[in-house]
């Protein structure tokens, strides 16, 4: 008998269960930047994750799509990693691939994109992914996200038992 999936809340209304298309450069995966940290820790939580950046086949055993729209119907929520000047059409491609919310990254939300998001009735949700992950201590002090986090929901990982 298969074990039951454990689903635990992020920000706003997302949760462990829905589908995130990471969207970014292909540096900024890499590069090990943020967007290599943030799919890497969502696959951690046990969601399912799609690699999207426009100049990579395929990234450590997976397949990254050129566009959001090569995800079509399959992603419930979108996490772009790059600066805002970067993402002007993010809320465009978001309704065009059919998901319900995005996940703005610190540094990357603007009014504008969030007027667009209203207009759209896309769910807008602010804060670094890496937030919600559980570090371990001594060594959590050093990390800013441990920080940032302070106060947030916290997600075991897929692999530890509650």
């Amino acid at each position: 008998m298969k074990e039951a999936k454990m689903i635990y809340a992020f920000s706003g209304s997302l949760d462990t269960s829905m589908r995130y298309a990471v969207y970014a450069s292909s540096d900024r995966f890499l590069k090990h930047k943020h967007a290599w940290k943030a799919a890497h820790c969502l696959k951690y939580f046990g969601c399912r994750v799609y690699l999207v950046a426009p100049d990579l086949k395929t990234f450590e055993g997976s397949r990254v799509y050129p566009d959001l729209s090569a995800l079509q119907g399959r992603v419930d929520v979108v996490v772009p990693c790059l600066r805002a000047e970067l993402i002007q059409d993010i809320v465009r491609k978001t309704v065009e691939c059919e998901a319900k919310a995005i996940w703005f990254q610190e540094q990357n939300w603007t009014p504008e994109l969030d007027a667009a998001c209203v207009e759209n009735e896309i769910e807008v949700v602010r804060g670094c992914v890496l937030k919600h992950k559980t570090y371990p201590r001594p060594f959590a002090y050093l990390n800013p996200c441990y920080w940032h986090g302070w106060k947030v929901n916290k997600v075991p990982g897929k692999y530890q038992r509650i």
